[in-house]
């Protein structure tokens, strides 16, 4: 048996090697991801803080969609301020590594912004994560780690032509109208889960028509298909931005982090290998890691969602908010603050 596998070999090296032969430039966007995924996660952090702060001072749950009071109080409190300026800085490190990079090296970077918001979150609310929560992380993380090095050295940038922008524009608009429909139809249940999914779906076509239209500027075409492309990323980020936030009502920030961090990059994966065929010269071995590697990170975020001790509670049921939806007396979500 032995013989038989060293008879293969040869082959498996001269793949290897003409895989890891790439352009060493766009190894840049890694670090660029790196800090990005950082800012992602003190972003989330402090960004669901201040929506549990408002939920408390409006005296109703954000779970069942924003109220105008919601967004009102929101813009006056800094710490959700804070996060909204922190993910504005990961967006615009996101797009720089984009420029360098081929979109399925570096989106799922960000899965390191779940480590630091599982640390962030544990220390803030004062919630220890259990054995099978610790679990489902280091699957996630796991998953991406081994999807990203195989990706950064058999991937390369394609040429984006009007025939791709526009199967990612009909793609995106089903997508769009699919999420439209469950949002009417989950509006008023606070599942974080469907939440979280549907911010990681949106976020995906966000960064692939974030790295479509930095193509086009590259290639120097800048015509009314790309200014779509620019208009379909601004209402994605929109309905995204609104799908992370009620998913914060009903779910701790690391679990919107876990999903955001594998959906979103997993999704862009999938459009980067299918449309944009970014993965056009992988070898069979490396579609094979692909598959294995986002299976078991898709695992670990349902894992997470099962096994996370804050999942589907609202910080005003933590708080003991009656059925009417005014609050009662604090609990120890205040004193978890205070000692952070």
């Amino acid at each position: 048996m032995i013989p038989n596998l060293l008879a293969y070999a040869p082959a498996f090296l001269d793949e290897l090697s003409d895989a890891v032969a790439l352009d060493p430039k766009q190894f840049w966007g890694i670090p660029l991801a790196l800090t990005g995924a950082a800012f992602l996660a003190f972003g989330a952090q402090y960004q669901s803080r201040g929506l549990n702060k408002v939920e408390r001072i409006v005296g109703l749950s954000a779970g069942s969609g924003l109220s105008f009071a919601h967004i009102l109080n929101l813009l006056r409190r800094p710490s959700w301020v804070s996060g909204t300026l922190m993910l504005g800085l990961a967006v615009v490190f996101q797009l720089g590594s984009l420029a360098f990079s081929p979109l399925i090296v570096v989106q799922p970077i960000g899965v390191v912004g779940l480590v630091i918001t599982s640390v962030l979150n544990s220390r803030f609310s004062g919630v220890r994560l259990g054995k099978r929560a610790k679990t489902s992380i280091a699957m996630c993380v796991a998953g991406i780690v081994v999807f990203v090095t195989i990706a950064a050295f058999t991937a390369a940038d394609r040429p984006v032509t009007d025939q791709k922008l526009l199967v990612i524009l009909i793609l995106f608009g089903v997508v769009f109208a699919t999420a439209i429909v469950t949002f009417l139809l989950v509006r008023h249940r606070a599942i974080a889960l469907i939440y979280i999914v549907g911010a990681g779906v949106l976020y995906g076509f966000v960064a692939t028509f974030a790295k479509s239209v930095i193509g086009r500027l590259q290639q120097g075409e800048f015509e009314w298909l790309t200014w779509a492309c620019v208009a379909a990323l601004l209402v994605g980020a929109l309905l995204g931005m609104l799908f992370v936030q009620n998913a914060y009502s009903s779910g701790p920030p690391d679990l919107v982090v876990a999903g955001l961090t594998v959906i979103d990059p997993l999704v862009a994966v999938l459009i980067g290998i299918i449309v944009l065929h970014e993965a056009a010269g992988a070898p069979p071995w490396a579609v094979v890691g692909f598959i294995i590697s986002g299976a078991v990170a898709v695992v670990g975020v349902l894992g997470l969602a099962k096994f996370h001790p804050q999942t589907g509670r609202s910080v005003l049921d933590a708080e003991g908010t009656v059925a009417d939806g005014t609050v009662a007396e604090p609990g120890g979500r205040d004193a978890a603050e205070r000692r952070a």
